[in-house]
This record gives C-alpha cells, sequence and structure tokens, in this order.
C-alpha cells in the first residue's frame, strides 16, 4: 500500500495540492483523474519524491518515505517503476539498451542476465524482436509498451503512469489498459494511474481519486463513478466523453 498523508504543496503563492489524502491498495489499478492543472501529476510527483511536499509524508507499506535518508530512500526507488506521460525513452538507445537502462543502473547482473530479463520484459509487453530498433522507428503505442517494459525491469512492488494513454487512438489506448492491468494483477503490485481518459477510467477504475482545485473531490470506483452527487466529477465526466464523441476520427 502507498499512502499520502495531509500532502499540501505550494509553488509561488499557490497552493497546487492542500491536505491531500490518499491510499492505494495492492494488486489494483488506483486512478488519480480530473481536469488538466487540477494537481494529479503534481500529487504523483510528491508521491515518488520528485517534488518535496511543504507538509504532509508519503508512506510505502507503513515506510516513512518523506522522513528517510537519501540512501533509504534509493532504496525505495529501486522498488518503483514509472511511466512517464511521452514515454521518456532515450533517442540514442535502441529499445534494448532503452529497457536494460535501470538493470545497469541499480542491478548487480551479468551482460546476458540484464539481456535475458530485458527479452523477458518485452516478450511481456509482446515487442519480441524489436530489441535493436530505435525510438525513432516506433508507433506512438510501441513507444508506450517499451516504457512498460523499461519500468517492470527491475521487477517493482510500486507502478506510476502518468497519462498512458496521452495521444494515443482508441484501439492502442484499449491495449495499453489491459496490458497495465495484466501486470498489476498478475505480479500483485501497487500501481497508481494519472489519467484524464474516462474510456479507461470507467474500464479499469478499481479505485478512483477524482481532484478537483488541488484537493480530493470524490472517491470511490468504476462501479459507483457515474452515481456521484458530486457536481465537478459529473461535469468532468459527461463533458469528457462528450468531447471523445464529437472529435474527428
Amino acid at each position: 500500500m502507498i499512502e499520502g498523508i495531509d500532502i499540501s504543496k505550494k509553488f509561488g503563492d499557490r497552493w497546487v495540492l492542500e491536505h491531500v489524502n490518499v491510499s492505494f491498495e495492492k494488486g489494483k489499478t488506483n486512478l488519480i483523474i480530473g481536469q488538466s492543472g487540477m494537481g494529479k501529476t503534481v500529487l504523483l510527483k510528491c508521491l515518488v519524491g520528485l517534488f518535496e511536499s511543504d507538509s504532509g509524508q508519503v508512506k510505502f507499506d507503513g515506510r516513512p518515505f518523506s522522513k528517510m535518508s537519501y540512501d533509504e530512500m534509493k532504496q525505495i526507488r529501486q522498488e518503483i517503476g514509472m511511466l512517464f506521460q511521452g514515454g521518456a525513452l532515450f533517442d540514442s538507445m535502441t529499445v534494448e539498451e532503452n529497457v536494460m537502462f535501470p538493470l545497469t543502473m541499480f542491478a548487480e547482473m551479468s551482460p546476458a542476465e540484464k539481456l535475458e530479463r530485458a527479452n523477458w520484459c518485452l516478450s511481456r509487453v509482446n515487442l519480441v524482436n524489436s530489441n535493436k530498433l530505435l525510438p525513432s522507428e516506433l508507433s506512438g503505442g510501441m513507444k508506450k509498451r517499451v516504457g512498460i517494459a523499461r519500468a517492470i525491469a527491475l521487477n517493482p512492488k510500486y507502478l506510476f503512469c502518468d497519462e498512458p494513454n496521452s495521444g494515443l487512438d482508441p484501439v492502442t489506448a484499449t491495449l495499453i489498459d489491459d496490458l497495465i492491468g495484466e501486470i498489476t494483477h498478475e505480479s500483485d503490485i501497487t500501481t497508481v494511474v494519472v489519467t484524464h481518459d474516462i474510456s479507461s477510467v470507467l474500464k479499469t477504475g478499481e479505485k478512483i481519486y477524482f481532484m478537483y482545485n488541488g484537493r480530493i473531490a470524490w472517491q470511490g470506483d468504476k462501479n459507483n463513478i457515474l452515481q456521484s452527487d458530486c457536481p465537478e466529477l459529473h461535469e468532468f465526466v459527461y463533458a469528457t466523453e462528450l468531447t471523445r464523441r464529437l472529435r474527428p476520427d
């Protein structure tokens, strides 16, 4: 379990997060949803330590991440897999080298062991025989799958995904959703996904936090989100779905 307890974050004179309390359960696809600018990605970055919150604390399975020394934090970070919004692949590295990068940085493995692990991860995301391709030779969906392969290379306990479906067509977006869900349940990891894709929310949201103006305005799951009496959530769900339906192919 990952817990964010009374998290607040300020940029200049503006509070981006105000007294946010969240808990993300193991073996579930946990979602943080909301419109752009509501604090979703800032919260995610506070959880993984990319931003330092102004108050509150973060715990990983009861371990007080916010109060750890640098070396202790480094150990936790080695248990985290991260899928960035744009994929964040290294353009000059092949697919194989991108997936092996965290293994080279953090794992004590022989070259043969690293290659074996990279091949397994690429197989898991259905990218067999893509090892020597460069990112420039990949489609958007393939880049996201390489990003997932790299994120799971160290066999993480925790997986964070920032807008995994951004820029993808509906069919590819569904494939990415399915893949993240399968990996979460197979490996029994704690997965946190930031998204504003309502189709993904209604399909995968086993636990959902809706953010509005830096606060948690609603929490629930995909089975009760449409029955919410939160007006901001109601507007977000139906406005997003209407925009999707009106978008030209």
